[in-house]
Parts: structure tokens; sequence; C-alpha cells
């Protein structure tokens, strides 16, 4: 039985189609959902299971049955009216210069008096969804199948919070000089991507908000996206109410709190089985550990480089700036884990990198103390653009994942535990379940499968021959 978690991986075609864009990573998935979406999200869920693709869960299943209901609503509404006509905002360019405290009073601030907006069907109001829950409960595999059965009168937009969220500044930085800079930044988005179509759905994954900059604009953008008519289905670690927690100008950031629970339906899918830890283990890992690690990443590299050159190069990153690679060979880079996590390098750096290479090596991964915290903070960050664009790491580190993220504790575990040298951080904390389990699916044959794929179909023969081998080996076994 293949992983549930991992199908969204192994159905690359219907799950994480490279079409649709908002900046670079939005995946329009309307268009590409072949046969799904003739049919609803528990048609598709139920034939899987029975065709023993998913294994039977009661809190999947009820979750799908909230996809199925919000699918319904979608099929309903595809009959009626719906434009951008009725919005009212303001459109003309302003011809002075704000400052930076100005421009981020407008952000945060509330409407600009005397603006109309009016609400896309708002007699027609749809409710999202909004998925959470602990690492490998299938979150994203249920938001994906969804996306790709919306009926074809609906855009289906699919990203990860964080390539959305970098997009969305990127577009303020260009309308700055306008009045309210949100409202158009909206209604751009929704141009954009819903075209023709009768609404759009915009699927976030990952939905996690650490950033100042992020949790002050939240409310504002999506209140504006609600109004043009935009559904939400999002997944996340983290209950609506425990975003942001303990975040700076918290209570500034709790209205998009209150918006979220009365816009999307709020379900902890609590599955108790982790799927990615189910997933089957490569043959030959692309991790090592130990005194040995860095020779035994390198040998790696060389022997996926083969003839290929291995030279420095540089990649473009967004808004004009550069990045330095100091190895590089054909697709692959090879990094020491101070270059990619103890420079000033972010989501945007690690995205260009995703979108150049295909498999990242990354040498020298530490076990994380009390002095690494920023670094930690890359290092999920990295992984979780790594993970969104199925890159194959190749890693050598001073210990097994697990025990690399043992110095990080939450709030919570504080009292029993002994804080030498700790990293005490909820948003930490809660992440490093997640980056654990990503690092183990990603040496998975899933997950070698979903990558090539992607990036490299000429391996899939190579792969299934692999996987005919161990099966042939295991039953020639007389255990």
């Amino acid at each position: 039985i293949i992983s549930a978690r991992a199908i969204s991986g192994v159905h690359a075609n219907r799950c994480h189609p490279a079409s649709g864009q908002i900046g670079g990573e939005l995946r329009n998935l309307s268009t590409q959902a072949g046969e799904d979406n003739a049919f609803s999200p528990m048609d598709v869920y139920r034939n899987r299971v029975e065709s023993e693709i998913y294994r039977p869960d009661p809190r999947q299943e009820a979750a799908v049955r909230l996809l199925d209901d919000l699918h319904k609503q979608l099929v309903a509404g595809t009959g009626r009216e719906d434009t951008l006509g009725g919005l009212t905002g303001t459109e003309e360019d302003s011809n002075s210069t704000s400052s930076f405290y100005s421009v981020w009073s407008k952000l945060a601030g509330s409407s600009v008096a005397g603006e109309s907006l009016t609400a896309v069907g708002s007699d027609e109001h749809v409710r999202g969804l909004y998925m959470y829950g602990g690492v490998g409960s299938g979150k994203t595999m249920l938001m994906d199948m969804f996306a790709a059965t919306v009926p074809s009168e609906v855009a289906a937009v699919r990203t990860h919070f964080h390539d959305f969220m970098l997009d969305v500044h990127k577009r303020l930085h260009k309308s700055k000089a306008r009045q309210d800079p949100l409202d158009q930044v909206s209604k751009d988005i929704v141009r954009e991507h819903k075209g023709k179509k009768q609404r759009l759905v915009l699927c976030l994954d990952e939905f996690m908000v650490t950033d100042v900059a992020d949790a002050m604009i939240l409310n504002r953008l999506f209140t504006r996206l609600f109004q043009h008519g935009v559904v939400l289905v999002a997944t996340s670690n983290r209950a609506p109410d425990k975003l942001y927690e303990k975040g700076l100008q918290r209570d500034l950031f709790l209205p998009f709190i209150a918006s979220l629970k009365t816009r999307c339906v709020c379900f902890d899918i609590m599955s108790s089985t982790d799927y990615r830890r189910l997933a089957r283990q490569l043959l030959n890992t692309n991790y090592f550990k130990g005194l040995t690690s860095s020779e035994q990443l390198q040998e790696c590299f060389d022997t996926l480089a083969g003839s290929t050159p291995i030279a420095p190069t540089t990649i473009s990153v967004q808004m004009g700036r550069k990045m330095e690679v100091p190895r590089a060979a054909g697709k692959m880079a090879l990094f020491k884990f101070g270059e990619l996590c103890e420079e000033a390098l972010g989501a945007a750096d690690y995205i260009a990198l995703c979108e150049r290479f295909h498999t990242i090596g990354i040498d020298g991964i530490p076990i994380f103390h009390a002095s690494s915290r920023p670094s930690a903070y890359r290092y999920v960050t990295l992984i979780d653009v790594m993970y969104e664009h199925r890159v194959r790491l190749l890693g050598a580190g001073a210990a097994d994942p697990f025990t690399l993220f043992s110095y990080i504790i939450t709030q919570a575990d504080v009292g029993g535990s002994n804080l030498d040298d700790s990293i005490v951080d909820d948003n930490l904390g809660f992440a490093k379940d997640r980056i654990i389990s990503r690092m183990t699916e990603m040496q998975s044959e899933e997950y070698a499968r979903a990558h090539a794929e992607l990036h490299a179909p000429e391996l899939l023969a190579e792969l299934a021959k692999q996987e005919a081998d161990a099966r042939n080996v295991k039953n020639d076994s007389p255990f």
C-alpha cells in the first residue's frame, strides 16, 4: 500500500503540475486534473481506498466529507454570474512618495475612507476549509485531491504559504505608491488567476505565520480576497488560535484569526497514523551521518555528477539579486551547511535554488543548540521549500534527523527539560516534527519516484527495476 501522505508526490501529474503561477510557484490544478475533476473528492477517495492506494482512515474520511460538501457548493454555484463588477476601490496612482511608515500604516490600518467594496456573490457565502494536525496525517494529500476535482468552471490555484506571501510582498513593493496597495494586490491576484472562471479557490499548504510583516497584512489581504469571492482551502500544523502565538503585536493579528474561523470550517484531522514514517526506505540512502559523512556525501555527489564538470556558478533571485553557488554540476549543487543557513538567506533564495537545481547536497548539518536558532529557522525553511519542489536531498549530518532537533523544545516542555543549550521556541518546536518527517520521506522510494516524475523521467524505468529486484529478493528469502 502506498503511503497516503506520499501520494501527492506519487501522482505528481495531478497534484504538482507546473502550470498557472503566482510568483513562480502557484500550480493551476483545474486545467491539469485529468479524469479526477469529473468526480467528487469522496468518489476519488473511496476509489483509491478500494484500490488499496490509500489506507482507510476515519479522520481522513471525515475531512473528505467536508471537502465533498465544499465541492457540492462550488458545483451548485457554477451557473451563477460572478465578476469583479461591484468592486470599487482607488485605482489611481499616487504621485507622492510614501515613507516606509506611511506605507505600512496603509497595510495594517483600517479601510480607506469612502471606498465601497461589494463582496462578489455575498449572498452565496461559501466557507472554505482549514485542515490542521500533526505531520504525516495526509492534509496535503487531501488538499491536492480536492484541487484536482474542482468543477471546470472554477479556478483552483495551489501553492505553499511561503511562496504565496513572497509573491504578495513583491506585488506590494510594486504597488506601494497607491492609496491602498493591498486592495490592488488582491484585485490583481483574482484577475490573473480567476480569468473567465466563475470563482477562484486558493489552496495554501503549510499555513504558518512567523513573520511580523506577514502578520500585519494578512487580515486586510484576506478580507479583500474573501470579498472578491475567493474560497480558501489550507493546511497547517497549528490550530487557528495558535497561529502567530506570542508574536510581536499579535493583537493586530487576532482579527485575521476571527475572519479565518468565519470564512473556513476548521478541522483537526487528528490521524493516529504518520504516513510518512510508513514510507519504504531506499536501499541506498542519500543521508549520511557520522565521522565519514562528508566523504560519503562527496563520493555520492561525484558519482551522480559522472562526467559533468563541477564548478561555481551564479543564479538569479527575485528583485534582481544574485546568489553564488560554489559547487554545481548540471542540475545538481553542493553546499556547506553554513553557506545556506548561516548567511542572510531566506525563502526567496531557496526557491530560486530549487527552480534551478533538482538535487541539492548539504554538508555539515549540525545538531541545533541555543546558539544556532537563526540557522535552525533557515534550515526549516530550506527543507520546506525543497520538499515542496520535490528536490532530492543529499545530506551529511552530525546525527540522525531526530537527534539534530533534540535540543529544540516548546514552552510546554520546559518544566521537565534541562534547558542547558536548549532552544525554547514554540514555532521551531512545532516545525521540527514536520522537518524530521519530511527528511525521512525524502529518502523514501515514493519521494524518489515523485522526484523522477517531475525532474528526471528517464529514471522511472530504473526505479521500477530496483523495486522489482527488491520484491524478488524478499520473495526468495526463507524468512
